[in-house]
C-alpha cells in the first residue's frame, strides 16, 4: 500500500479511465469539451468563481509559470515562507530576473504576520513596492498548514497580487480561493489521479498582470490557456486529462463536505495512533494539516521507513532536505484519507517500534 503525501493511490475507476481510448486531443472536439468539463468540475472543487485551466505538466510547472507569468524584470516579490517550498519561490522570483524577498518563519511555527506587515509597509514607505506575494498553504515536506486568512488581508490592504501553492490541500480542506490571484493544484495529491497535470484558478486582477508582460516561455505561462476555444498551446495529456475527468466525478459524488470531513477524521486517527506509540508530531496539532500528518523521530526515520516498506509492503515518506532523516509521513489525502488504512500504516509502524 502506498501512503505517501504524493503521488497517492489512484482508484481503480480512476486507472480504467485512464487506459480507455482516448480522443486526438487536437483534432476531436471531443476532447476539448472533456477539458472544459473537467474545468467547471474543478470550479468546484475550487470553489470558485475565477477561471481554472489544466495545463499539461507536473504541479512544480504551476509554481514555475505562475511566477514567469507574472513577474517581469526587476519585480519585487514578497515570498512568504516556512517550509521548503516557499522558500522554493524565491528561486523562481530569481530565475525570471525578479527580485525575490524572503520572509522566512520556523518550519514548525506559522507564519510571522507582523514582519510580513513590516515588509510591505517598508516598502510602499520606500515608493518600491512588491507587485506579487507567494505562499504555500499545505507545505507537504512538514504536514504544516498555514492560515491564509491574515496574510491575505494585508496583501489585499497592499494592493499585491497573490499566489498560492495549495497542490496538496485542494480537495482535501477548504481554500480560500477567490481571495487568491493564483491558486495552484495539482492531480496527484487529493484528487488521487496520476501525475502529470496541474490546475490553476486565475483571477481576472492575475490575466490582466499577465497582459502586461513578455513572457520568455511557452511552456511556463498561463496566458495561451486562458482561451483555448481555438486550440490548446501544445499537444495536451489525453489519457491524464481522462482520469483527472474520473477522479473529480468520484470527488463530487461523494460532496466536498463528506470529502473534508473524512480527511479530519483520517489525521484525527493518525495522530491519535501516534500519540499511543509516543511519537512527537511535527508541527503541534493546530498547525497540522487534515491531508498529511508528519512526526519528529530524528536520525531514525528512514530506518523505520524502509523497514515498514519490508515487512509489511506500506510505503511511507520521510522529510526532504536536511529533516530527510528527522521526519516520517503520512499521507492520508485523497483515495488513502480513510481511517481503516490509517490503522493499517500505523499498525506496520507499531510492529518496527516494538
Amino acid at each position: 500500500m502506498r501512503f505517501t503525501p504524493g503521488p497517492t493511490t489512484v482508484p481503480p475507476a480512476v486507472r480504467e479511465a485512464m487506459a480507455a481510448e482516448q480522443p486526438n486531443p487536437d483534432l476531436e472536439p471531443e476532447f476539448a469539451e472533456r477539458y472544459d468539463d473537467v474545468c467547471a468540475k474543478l470550479a468546484e472543487i475550487y470553489d470558485t468563481s475565477h477561471d481554472v485551466v489544466v495545463p499539461g505538466g507536473e504541479g512544480i510547472l504551476g509554481l514555475e509559470a505562475a511566477i514567469a507569468s507574472l513577474v517581469a524584470p526587476g519585480d519585487r516579490v514578497l515570498c512568504v515562507s516556512n517550509g521548503l517550498y516557499g522558500d522554493g519561490f524565491a528561486d523562481f522570483v530569481n530565475s525570471s530576473d525578479g527580485e525575490a524577498e524572503l520572509v522566512s518563519a520556523p518550519y514548525d511555527e506559522g507564519y510571522d504576520l507582523e514582519t510580513i506587515a513590516t515588509a510591505l509597509e517598508d516598502a510602499d514607505d520606500a515608493g518600491d513596492p512588491f507587485t506579487l506575494a507567494t505562499l504555500v498553504h499545505c507545505e507537504t515536506p512538514t504536514g504544516t498548514l498555514n492560515e491564509m486568512g491574515p496574510v491575505l488581508d494585508l496583501l489585499e490592504e497592499h494592493d499585491v497580487l497573490s499566489v498560492v501553492d495549495a497542490v496538496s490541500s485542494l480537495g482535501g480542506t477548504p481554500v480560500p480561493t477567490d481571495r487568491i490571484d493564483v491558486c495552484l493544484g495539482a492531480s496527484q495529491k487529493c484528487f488521487s489521479a496520476p501525475p502529470g497535470l496541474t490546475t490553476a484558478a486565475i483571477s481576472d486582477r492575475a490575466w490582466a498582470a499577465m497582459e502586461e508582460r513578455d513572457p520568455s516561455s511557452l511552456y511556463t505561462n498561463f496566458l495561451p490557456w486562458r482561451d483555448v476555444s481555438g486550440g490548446f498551446p501544445y499537444t495536451h495529456l489525453d489519457a491524464n486529462v481522462a482520469a483527472l475527468d474520473a477522479a473529480l466525478d468520484r470527488l463530487l459524488e461523494e460532496s466536498l463536505d463528506s470529502v473534508f470531513e473524512r480527511h479530519e477524521d483520517a489525521a484525527e486517527r493518525c495522530r491519535e495512533r501516534g500519540a499511543e506509540l509516543g511519537l512527537e508530531l511535527y508541527p503541534d496539532h493546530e498547525r497540522s494539516s487534515p491531508t498529511v500528518t508528519a512526526f519528529h523521530l530524528p536520525g531514525e526515520a528512514t530506518r523505520v521507513q524502509r523497514r515498514v516498506a519490508d515487512e509489511a509492503d506500506i510505503v511511507l515518506a520521510t522529510g526532504l532536505g536536511e529533516m530527510e532523516d528527522d521526519i516520517l509521513r503520512f499521507g492520508h489525502m485523497g483515495y488513502n484519507a480513510e481511517v481503516e488504512k490509517v490503522d493499517r500504516a500505523m499498525d506496520a509502524v507499531e510492529a518496527v517500534l516494538e
